[in-house]
């Protein structure tokens, strides 16, 4: 940290000090956050592409919830061109027919098959976000979302078919409809040891309520909601905006892994993110910053959500989720790669970020209420020949990945840098331009890394410089 091209003074500001001399500590799943919201980092130099091969279904395909039946996999979404519930077919969950059947064709006695909803786009009134399983070789339950017509609020109804593609036959009552806190959407269904539960959200954000995920079991027909229903978390952090919805409940690595969406559909500010907990009912924990964001694909996805997670042929497991096109006027379908790092998801081609302040650092200090920083804090004070910060990062598969460094330097003696190592071996440096301080900018380069956890050193270089986070991608 500098000023007057020495170390910047360190009286007035709010720092903690930490030396590891034994061991570097690992990040675990919760501490080691992901990537930051949409629209807070600024590249000095133009960023690599995010491994997206483009969308799976490029066309109006939102909310996407994917089932297997057979050998084949079945794709549902939210209403668009005058159908209710679109549907389409798979055998790899890459290359769809999208039908041209609407999966549900009349809506439940309770819902007003009228309701327009503009901001949705053309063709949409209000139904949304499907989720279909089998209760028997021929028997399908859809949940879905309408306008309820007694309250005026969304509700969710049921529907059974005797094959994937319908036609779903509504029930005449709705299955959850709480008009008093704003409504109920996007359910979503998780089963274990024989039960079957329903997730969804209140819809509180139409009404300046909270919107919280609920869960609770439901009967084997997937028909009647029984026993207590359950608040799992709501909308606290800031890149989460006004709320949190479209629940997607997994277990991996011994605990529950709760992926959701949350902040403005509407933009590139909507995001995916997720929380974990050792216990189906909570509490559960949210990680720092989100898994997926427009910036994250580098603005080849814009505003990623709407997640469902579902395993491939090949055993693997991916995530499929809708973003924006290019003029902001329909939400295609992609399907990502997903691994895991116990109970940590990792989404090909989507930065993962590492804050500084969560690394281990030796002779070095970290600082808070750091002004525009990620997550509010940052590492400076690498002033010295044995200062060091050193990130354990982790990566699925062996190959080149890029660094993204996000620093601010405000060296009177212009430009600065760190010295670098990867896994111990040095890797030459990574060089800063004069930014000034807290105006945080990236430096981007190729590192080579192994599968499973790598090691990555900064130590002192030139002039003086802040580290704020690192992203890899």
């Amino acid at each position: 940290m500098t000023m007057m091209g020495r170390s910047r003074p360190r009286g007035d500001l709010m720092i903690l000090s930490r030396v590891r001399l034994g061991s570097v500590r690992l990040v675990t799943a919760v501490s080691a956050t992901l990537v930051l919201a949409a629209g807070l980092l600024t590249a000095t130099t133009t960023p690599s592409a995010a491994v997206v091969a483009g969308p799976v279904i490029d066309q109006n395909f939102a909310d996407p919830d994917v089932m297997k039946a057979g050998r084949t996999y079945y794709a549902y979404a939210t209403n668009s061109d005058g159908r209710n519930i679109q549907w389409a077919t798979s055998t790899d969950l890459v290359t769809w027919t999208v039908q041209g059947s609407d999966a549900l064709p009349a809506l439940g006695a309770w819902a007003d098959p009228d309701w327009s909803f503009p901001p949705g786009g053309p063709g949409d009134h209000g139904v949304w976000a499907p989720e279909v399983f089998a209760t028997g070789p021929r028997s399908f339950v859809m949940w879905y979302t309408a306008h309820d017509r007694a309250s005026g609020k969304q509700c969710i109804g049921a529907a059974t078919a005797t094959a994937p593609g319908g036609p779903f036959v509504p029930r005449d009552t709705a299955l959850v409809c709480t008009p008093e806190i704003g409504g109920a959407i996007d359910a979503s269904s998780y089963t274990e040891n024989g039960r079957r539960y329903i997730l969804w959200k209140n819809d509180g954000n139409c009404c300046a309520q909270d919107t919280w995920l609920r869960l609770q079991q439901v009967s084997a027909d997937g028909l009647r909601r029984v026993g207590a229903e359950t608040s799992l978390i709501k909308q606290n952090k800031p890149f989460e905006g006004t709320l949190v919805e479209a629940p997607t409940l997994v277990k991996r690595g011994g605990a529950y892994v709760l992926f959701y969406s949350a902040n403005f559909f509407g933009d590139g500010s909507y995001v995916s993110s997720y929380a974990t907990s050792a216990s189906l009912r909570g509490p559960y924990t949210k990680a720092s910053t989100p898994l997926m964001t427009t910036d994250a694909f580098a603005g080849t996805v814009r505003g990623p959500g709407g997640q469902d997670v579902v395993t491939g042929p090949d055993g693997r497991d991916r995530i499929v989720f809708h973003g924006w096109n290019s003029g902001f006027t329909y939400r295609a379908m992609y399907s990502q790669r997903l691994d895991w790092r116990g109970s940590r998801p990792i989404v090909e081609g989507a930065k993962i970020r590492y804050e500084a302040e969560d690394a281990d650092f030796t002779r070095a200090n970290a600082r808070y209420a750091a002004g525009g920083a990620s997550n509010g804090a940052v590492v400076g004070g690498i002033d010295f020949a044995d200062s060091r910060v050193t990130f354990t990062v982790f990566v699925p598969r062996a190959g080149e990945y890029r660094l993204y460094t996000r620093y601010a330097n405000g060296s009177d003696g212009g430009a600065a840098g760190h010295t670098l190592s990867v896994n111990g071996v040095p890797a030459g440096t990574v060089d800063y331009p004069v930014t000034g301080w807290d105006n945080w900018r990236i430096s981007e380069r190729t590192v080579t890394l192994r599968a499973g956890d790598n090691t990555i050193g900064y130590g002192k270089g030139a002039n003086f410089a802040e580290i704020d986070a690192i992203d890899i991608a």
